[in-house]
């Protein structure tokens, strides 16, 4: 079974590149180096339902410029047999970075999102966790050759993205206090609908991370991402595609029942 779990795992981070390598024409490409620091909170309001808080600094250039800021909140039910539920909501700014920028402003996204989580904990040592989520997004337009920044209004995009990830402990059996763990990921983002432009793969995230398990409140990743993105316009009639490199930074806060 772990063996199997592996191999999904790379054949999911093989079709996302297939994808992301598949085009019709010539390609720009952009590179950037990134980091990205995390807090994502849990807060239990009774057994089975939890306020889930976020916010990510995602900067550029290492730390020196801004790429996004990304706060989110959402309203979780935790079912039986490890799988929870989610709406929430983010209000996203990203601004402009790389080598082909759109303009000189940044532009809002609101974003309403569901989720489902489930966890698989029958391979041993292995934690696996599958994410699917869908986004209904409005994505703030900007007048980039205007004198002032101005939203004239907003372009609604839906985006289904599915992670999977798994983790293994190492100085312990299980995820309890004390534990040092290694983990990794990837995660495939799809766009569609009609307003849907040239990043139907809209794109693909692989990371690699070590964490420590302090407690049943307090736990800390670090790491490294990958991350190939394809924007939603053209540039000269080409495609552009940014690969971004870089670090992660997470750490995670449970208060509550669990």
């Amino acid at each position: 079974m772990k063996t199997t779990t592996i191999r999904n795992l790379c054949v999911l981070i093989f079709v996302a590149l297939l994808i992301s390598n598949t085009t019709n024409g010539q390609r720009l490409s952009s590179k950037s180096t990134i980091a990205w620091t995390s807090s994502f909170n849990t807060i239990y309001l009774t057994k089975n339902v939890s306020v889930w808080l976020e916010y990510q600094w995602r900067r550029e250039a290492l730390v020196a410029n801004w790429q996004q800021s990304l706060p989110r909140v959402g309203l979780q039910y935790h079912f039986k047999n490890n799988v929870s539920a989610m709406v929430g909501y983010g209000y996203i700014i990203t601004y402009p970075y790389g080598d082909y920028q759109t303009g000189p402003y940044s532009f809002p996204e609101h974003r309403v999102f569901e989720q489902l989580v489930w966890n698989d904990n029958s391979h041993g040592r292995l934690m696996i966790n599958h994410r699917l989520r869908l986004e209904q997004r409005l994505l703030g337009k900007v007048n980039q050759k205007a004198a002032e920044y101005a939203v004239d209004g907003y372009n609604y995009l839906n985006r289904v993205r599915y992670q999977m990830r798994v983790a293994c402990p190492i100085n312990n059996a299980k995820l309890i206090d004390k534990t040092w763990y290694v983990a990794a990921f990837d995660e495939l983002l799809i766009g569609f609908g009609s307003n849907v432009n040239q990043n139907i793969f809209d794109q693909n995230r692989v990371g690699v991370l070590g964490g420590y398990q302090f407690n049943k409140q307090f736990r800390l990743e670090a790491g490294y991402i990958n991350q190939v993105l394809q924007q939603p316009g053209l540039v000269g009639g080409k495609q552009v595609y940014q690969y971004n490199n870089g670090a992660l930074l997470s750490l995670y806060y449970t208060r509550g029942v669990k």
